[in-house]
């Protein structure tokens, strides 16, 4: 039998962008192209609206590791390769794998918090400049910064697991506490990670000193780790209700003495709730973000290189549609330069900008500068707050 069509990450390093204009190669430059490309009508609505495409750069700061930049998993990690969906629904070994490894990671996903960079685009939308965000990340910091900002979660979310049979939800803290009482062991060794630090870190060399490395999608990988011993339940719905086969019968779901999935079962395997590598996204999100686009004026792409096709596409749509597209991106994106090929040489940020500057840096900037200027009306009140960014920076009024 023919092995299924894989699409495989793209990992090499992407050429380093051409600033655009060769101005926004400062901050205040880059905030200024920004504004500009933010504020600059295109159509006869009284201001202009905006999407917004995130990736994993964007979570950085919230002490998560991204894909391809400097200290992403594709670089440091030379070996490392993702679970692909075939796998994982068809190798009981490999399920035990990806728990083990998602059992330890979740304690630090579950920790994180949204940083600058989803609350400036929480206020970028207060300014009635952005309209709705789509997201390749899983990490849900979007909803917890910005719940009433519209959101397509592109590629699913780690909050929930989702059975491969009933498609029912249970939310990913209860599968946790399942994990920890079926896998005594296991819990205990976290105790023990925990104890040392380990996972409050946000260095990645810190983390890999005390024999760990941790990945985009919230999984620890531990070198030698006895995975095999790893145990986890089956979807409690089918259990109760064994699903009907494709043939009529009915399926099996069975448990060992302490409730572990068996090896017997032909139905109830639990997932995370993200589309894995070799899984498709579901036709109802393909399509909203697609018209997420098409409802746009431009587009703003932060912190990904866009090397996942589902994410290039959308861009490519924006730009097949003649709108204004910036880019404010850690080194280089995919196939960049055919989104500003047709600028005019002396635009300033209106048709297009690409900035390489961290967006946990450059949005604050913007948005205080919009604030203050008297070109954009807020389009909602809001009181101010503080949010404190991992002990350190505290930034005003981005939360409400």
């Amino acid at each position: 039998m023919r092995k299924p069509y894989m699409r495989i990450p793209y990992t090499d390093v992407l050429a380093a962008p051409t600033i655009i204009p060769q101005s926004a190669a400062t901050l205040s430059g880059a905030a200024a192209a920004l504004r500009e490309f933010l504020t600059t009508s295109t159509s006869a609505g009284p201001r202009p609206s905006t999407a917004v495409l995130t990736g994993a750069g964007i979570s950085v700061a919230s002490g998560l590791a991204d894909y391809r930049g400097a200290k992403g998993t594709y670089r440091v990690n030379k070996t490392y390769r993702p679970i692909y969906y075939h796998e994982f629904l068809g190798n009981h070994e490999v399920r035990k794998r990806y728990w083990a490894r998602s059992f330890l990671g979740w304690t630090t996903l579950y920790k994180a918090k949204p940083n600058l960079t989803h609350f400036a685009i929480k206020q970028l939308s207060d300014l009635g400049l952005v309209k709705n965000v789509i997201t390749q990340n899983v990490d849900s910091f979007h909803l917890r910064a910005h719940p009433h900002l519209p959101t397509v979660e592109l590629h699913g979310y780690l909050r929930s697991c989702v059975c491969t049979s009933c498609h029912t939800e249970l939310p990913r803290d209860v599968f946790q506490d399942e994990l920890a009482r079926l896998n005594p062991a296991w819990a205990a060794f976290l105790q023990e990670i925990l104890a040392t630090g380990a996972l409050d870190t946000e260095n990645p060399d810190e983390r890999r000193a005390r024999g760990m490395k941790t990945n985009p999608d919230g999984d620890v990988d531990i070198p030698d780790a006895p995975y095999t011993t790893f145990r986890y339940p089956p979807c409690p719905k089918c259990l109760a209700h064994p699903p009907s086969m494709g043939d009529g019968s009915s399926a099996i779901v069975e448990v060992d003495s302490d409730g572990a999935w068996g090896t017997n079962s032909t139905a109830g395997i639990l997932k995370p709730a993200v589309v894995m590598f070799g899984e498709s996204i579901s036709a109802p999100v393909k399509k909203a973000a697609e018209n997420v686009i098409d409802d746009a004026d431009r587009l703003l792409v932060l912190g990904t290189s866009l090397a996942t096709y589902s994410a290039w596409r959308l861009a490519k749509q924006a730009k097949s549609q003649n709108k204004p597209v910036a880019i404010v991106n850690l080194g280089g994106v995919r196939g960049e330069d055919a989104f500003f090929v047709d600028l005019d040489p002396t635009q300033t940020g209106a048709q297009g900008t690409r900035i390489e500057i961290s967006t946990d840096e450059l949005l604050p900037v913007v948005v205080e500068q919009l604030q203050r200027s008297s070109t954009v009306e807020m389009a909602h009140q809001t009181s101010d707050h503080a949010i404190e960014e991992h002990g350190a920076t505290v930034f005003k009024d981005l939360l409400s």
